[in-house]
């Protein structure tokens, strides 16, 4: 396994499309998989797009720690995920805001409004098919990494930017 470079935003990576994966999982998307997860938790992240080292495929990783999991929301942690060509749709109209981050942003966050409530589908790597529904911080991981695959960052979702902000200065004001 390796460590990959994160793009950062302005690489014209994480504004295109991805391509769907196509046909069976081989080595080399094993492989890419793999590395994913291992660059995701080195950086440390909760999830990663291929994109975001600079691969245009149709491939997400992500985790819900058990500290992010919101007990009121009705989200629960979940292990390791991997998803090839994945896909959501909301399942209520409700759309809440919360704090994000991005590793292809380092340093900002941003109150971006989100889907409580989603169903998602995908592939995993041994072609087995999943459909879950998820809730809160789990809805949001899976959000935030598929708008990856259609080239959108969390700014763009952002309705006011005044609500943008650098980490360490969020934690120095919280702590006043």
């Amino acid at each position: 396994m390796a460590l990959l470079k994160i793009a950062r935003m302005g690489h014209p990576v994480l504004r295109q499309r991805a391509a769907p994966v196509v046909g069976p999982v081989d080595q080399d998307l094993r492989r890419l998989i793999d590395d994913m997860i291992e660059t995701m938790l080195d950086a440390p992240g909760v999830g990663l797009a291929a994109p975001q080292i600079h691969v245009a495929r149709r491939v997400i990783v992500f985790r819900v720690p058990v500290e992010r999991a919101g007990p009121d929301s009705g989200d629960v942690p979940a292990g390791i995920t991997a998803l090839i060509n994945p896909e959501f749709e909301p399942l209520a109209d409700q759309q809440v805001f919360g704090w994000e981050g991005c590793l292809s942003i380092p340093g900002l966050r941003g109150d971006v409004p989100r889907w409580q409530h989603i169903r998602y589908r995908g592939l995993t790597p041994e072609g087995e098919a999943v459909d879950r529904e998820a809730l809160g911080f789990h809805a949001r991981v899976v959000q935030h990494e598929t708008d990856h695959l259609d080239g959108i960052l969390f700014l763009d979702r952002m309705p006011d930017l005044t609500r943008l902000a650098y980490a360490e200065e969020m934690r120095h004001f919280a702590s006043t």
